[in-house]
């Protein structure tokens, strides 16, 4: 079944990261087909608060809430306390109303089988994040997924923008031959959507974001230059290349 923006319906889905309430505005607002919440998206991206979490599913309009459960960023393997930490907030995500949990663990170059089925035993849909992109072996990792039943990886396909590894998506769009869903994303520009669609991805990840400046005075952190928030221009324009 094609995705339904408004009423224009699309081939490829379109999920948008949300970090803060601007951003729940905007998904409502555009009919996007799906977000992935999430906070700290400057860090890679961690998990969000459960009033955030609640605020996003309350939203009126807003697309099935897929929330990012990462307890910390820098790496994507983790101690027995995160493990437990990552599986507490999956479980509060789900009671919060979540209509999937994005999630990712790695274990000596290799998918955390653990961690992964133990998520996917809640019954929730599970996406696998771009921890896929540091895995030493992505049609193995691919395989892996499919028996553990996770339904979507988020995948730039090893580059830093997927744009720069066209070949290689589509490599791993043959290589899970329907069995498992795969969405582009990483520097997923209105400018690039047709040339990553032309791969066979079925979804398209992106954040459209923009900077707001930061208010000056007294130094409180990395966030001093500004902050991240959705820039629904953009967010506009991707809708176009889908259209």
């Amino acid at each position: 079944m094609p995705s339904t923006l408004g009423d224009r319906a699309l081939m490829v889905a379109f999920e948008l990261a949300v970090q803060d309430a601007y951003g729940l505005a905007v998904a409502a607002r555009a009919g996007v087909d799906r977000i992935e919440l999430c906070s700290a998206l400057p860090l890679g991206g961690v998990t969000p608060s459960l009033g955030f979490i609640e605020a996003a599913v309350a939203t009126p309009g807003i697309p099935p809430v897929h929330v990012l459960v990462r307890p910390r960023p820098g790496g994507f393997e983790y101690s027995a306390d995160e493990v437990a930490t990552t599986l507490s907030d999956v479980r509060h995500a789900i009671a919060a109303g979540a209509s999937g949990v994005v999630i990712g663990g790695v274990r000596e170059g290799r998918v955390d089988v653990d961690l992964v089925s133990r998520v996917a035993d809640t019954g929730t849909e599970v996406t696998f994040h771009r921890a896929f992109d540091t895995l030493a072996s992505p049609g193995e990792a691919i395989d892996d997924l499919v028996k553990l039943g996770v339904r979507r990886i988020l995948t730039s396909a090893g580059a830093t923008s997927v744009a720069d590894a066209l070949p290689a998506l589509a490599r791993l769009v043959a290589e899970a031959a329907g069995r498992i869903e795969v969405m582009a994303g990483g520097g997923v520009r209105p400018e690039v959507v047709a040339a990553i669609v032309r791969t066979g991805v079925p979804a398209v990840h992106a954040s459209a974001k923009r900077t707001l400046p930061g208010s000056g005075g007294v130094s409180l952190g990395t966030a001093d230059a500004g902050r991240e928030t959705t820039d629904e221009a953009e967010v506009a324009r991707i809708i176009a290349e889908l259209s």
